[in-house]
């Protein structure tokens, strides 16, 4: 008898192995560890600007990728300690990958620190063997958005509520500057800086002395809808940036230059998990569908749309150029020869990476 209980024992230990093995073979069958990437954002991931363009970014890699990875986001992240300390965490925690989408966030010294860590910085221009920059033309749709505030303005006095006096604002407020020049010739644009990426009571007050200085349109290079709302409140025209904010104003809505950060994480995140990943330097630009006008509202006639339509189709084709010479600063003096076209990183104020001077009809200082 006690041998017959030693052998059913025997039989179930190994229909309960023959169990587990099957459930193991099963799991590992249904696909390996998914990939966690982690996207830190300056400001609220629902912001209505400029995070929320990098969430729906994000949110655009788990639709196609599914299970393959695993995101996450961390919101509202300071640069310097918080941001070192948010790394470290998600290190710990196992991801592989992680985009800073926002200026100053790496640097040489920190990046070293993480070498089996693929970093993904947005606006900069450090490299490493572990670090890659991406960014795009902006100035490029953010000028066609400025050919519909001048477009609308009755004046030729816009406003224009800025972030920090940095070459990536600083280019910024040019091209929409000279878009606005190009439909209302004469025009100026009297800018307000905020010395913040996302505040919305700051950038709502920017633009209310924008408007009591006498300005008729509104734009922006800030991360909440806040110029807007204060825009559809006194019943003025507004240009957004970064993401379709249109829904915040409706009827003072004209257009905004906005990002679809989308293609390009799909195509890193992608490369990451095949090991082909490298380091590099990445310009999106209208062609390559990384940054476009979102659609007009109701203020922007069809003869306007016609005119940026047709200087889109130059800035595709190649035959226009935003910082084109000749082009003067705010003293007048001659900083792009004719003919001469601005590049991208060749080193100093001349370089749109450098660019730290305000073209002539720009009311304000570049220094903030």
């Amino acid at each position: 008898m006690k041998r017959r209980r030693i052998a059913l024992a025997i039989v179930a230990l190994a229909t309960v192995a023959a169990a587990l093995a099957v459930s193991g073979a099963g799991s590992a069958k249904q696909g390996a560890t998914p990939f966690k990437v982690a996207f830190i954002y300056v400001g609220p991931h629902n912001d209505g600007g400029w995070s929320q363009a990098h969430e729906d970014g994000r949110l655009y890699v788990n639709k196609v990728l599914g299970s393959k990875v695993s995101t996450t986001y961390k919101e509202n992240i300071a640069v310097g300690s918080q941001f070192d300390q948010t790394v470290a965490s998600l290190v710990a925690q196992g991801y592989k990958m992680i985009f800073a989408t926002s200026y100053g966030y790496l640097n040489k010294a920190f990046a070293a620190k993480y070498p089996n860590v693929l970093f993904e910085q947005a606006t900069g221009t450090y490299l490493a063997k572990n670090v890659s920059e991406y960014f795009g033309a902006a100035e490029d749709t953010i000028f066609l958005s400025g050919m519909a505030a001048g477009a609308a303005s009755k004046t030729g006095k816009i406003g224009d509520v800025l972030a920090f006096p940095i070459p990536e604002v600083i280019r910024h407020a040019n091209a929409f500057a000279l878009g606005a020049q190009l439909t209302h010739p004469g025009a100026t644009v009297r800018i307000v800086w905020t010395n913040s990426w996302y505040d919305p009571a700051k950038e709502k007050k920017a633009a209310q002395s924008l408007y009591a200085a006498g300005v008729d349109v509104l734009g922006q290079n800030v991360d909440s809808p806040a110029t807007g709302q204060f825009a559809e409140s006194v019943h003025i025209p507004w240009v957004g940036y970064d993401s379709d904010a249109a829904k915040f104003a409706p009827k003072s809505w004209l257009t905004g230059s906005v990002y679809n950060w989308g293609l390009y994480y799909l195509k890193r995140v992608k490369e990451a998990m095949a090991g082909t990943w490298k380091s590099g330097f990445y310009y999106g630009s209208v062609n390559d569908g990384f940054t476009k006008l979102a659609p007009y509202g109701p203020g922007v006639t069809a003869a306007t749309k016609a005119k940026i339509a047709a200087y889109q189709k130059k800035i595709e084709n190649g035959t226009f150029s935003v910082f084109q010479g000749p082009l003067y600063d705010q003293s007048g003096k001659m900083r792009v020869q004719k003919g001469a076209k601005m590049q991208i990183l060749t080193g100093g104020t001349n370089s749109l990476y450098g660019m730290n001077w305000l073209v002539k009809g720009v009311i304000g200082s570049p220094k903030g």
